[in-house]
């Protein structure tokens, strides 16, 4: 079966044809811009494909719920060009196919499950920290929603003692994404985080308030594995960090030998499907 997936990132769209075993025949890489200048690239990129179905993994917010009739609009999102864009009207318009629509990090979380570093567990957290944060999470090998798609980018911390930062995210300010996302780490510290790699205190504020993010998820999911990916997490060292730091807050609460400083290394892990989880999971969702 040859399908279509959108990996649909603040940075970029990822678009790519292949298969329902996560076999990537053809891809291409289009900046993120306005909704009129991104998506026409989009649509000619699978003009012509023989594609049967579309599976998109998109940023957020994003409906999700089929009986809306806004299925696979963007809604109130930090990138304000797409607020509104029905994007899977669009692209199932453009291509004639059929449109299955996720969060991207839903997708990658369950590309992960089936392919990458959460093959041996019933549930992990794929965790995507670059131009924004966000998590997605697998259970019993579905992704999670509700009432929406969880937001746990959005999430409320306590505040670093040695940071005055008033925050980046446009609704919530000093919010998980507000204060930890790449454009966080440029606006606090006045250039990107690739260039301030040396710089001690930059890091242990960013895994202070990455760890307490993922000390609450523990505590409300409970997840069997936390996968984290995304262009911060790049600086490697910074899992390291972030493992202490989760290990030092839980305090020993949560009784398991995982979250403990000899197993932590393998709890708190990057990805196993390197920058293809997102992609591989959009061709898991055309699939299903």
């Amino acid at each position: 079966m040859k399908l279509g997936a959108i990996e649909a990132g603040g940075t970029k769209f990822v678009c790519a044809i292949g298969d329902e075993k996560g076999e990537v025949f053809e891809k291409t890489v289009i900046p993120t811009e306005k909704p009129e200048i991104t998506m026409p690239k989009v649509y000619e990129f699978f003009e012509n494909s023989d594609i049967e179905r579309v599976g998109i993994g998109s940023f957020g917010p994003i409906d999700l719920n089929e009986g809306t009739g806004t299925y696979g609009t963007i809604q109130k999102t930090p990138k304000t060009d797409w607020v509104d864009f029905p994007l899977a009207d669009e692209v199932s318009k453009h291509t004639g196919v059929p449109v299955v629509v996720d969060t991207d990090v839903n997708v990658a979380a369950l590309s992960e499950s089936r392919w990458g570093n959460a093959t041996d567990v019933n549930s992990c957290l794929y965790i995507t920290v670059g131009t924004g944060i966000g998590a997605g999470a697998i259970v019993n090998g579905e992704t999670l929603k509700g009432l929406s798609h969880p937001e746990m980018g959005h999430i409320a911390l306590r505040r670093h003692e040695k940071d005055d930062f008033a925050g980046t995210c446009p609704y919530h300010g000093d919010c998980l994404e507000g204060m930890a996302a790449g454009p966080a780490i440029e606006q606090r510290w006045g250039r990107p985080g690739k260039d301030l790699a040396d710089d001690e205190l930059v890091w242990e504020i960013e895994s202070y308030y990455l760890a307490q993010a993922i000390v609450n998820y523990i505590y409300i999911l409970s997840p069997e594995r936390v996968i984290m990916g995304g262009g911060v997490m790049q600086q490697t060292h910074l899992f390291d960090l972030i493992r202490k730091n989760v290990v030092d807050m839980l305090n020993g609460y949560v009784s398991s030998p995982l979250l403990t400083p000899d197993r932590i290394d393998n709890y708190i892990v990057p990805p196993g499907l390197t920058n293809e989880a997102g992609i591989k999971g959009a061709l898991i969702l055309a699939a299903k």
